[in-house]
């Protein structure tokens, strides 16, 4: 099962390096902050609604 892991480690670095090598990591990383900020404003756009439901209750 360690050796596996080990595999699978040097297989993602060196995908890693080759997406670095050209210029795609950019776009994998612009990708997930956009992901994780669309999310972050759905999660504070919803609380801020829940606390306004609340407050009039």
């Amino acid at each position: 099962m360690l050796l596996c892991f080990v595999a699978v480690k040097a297989q993602a670095v060196e995908m890693a390096d080759e997406m670095r090598s050209s210029g795609k990591i950019y776009v994998v990383i612009g990708t997930i902050v956009i992901v994780f900020a669309g999310l972050a404003i759905y999660l504070f756009s919803i609380d801020r609604r829940l606390k306004k439901i609340e407050k009039e209750k």
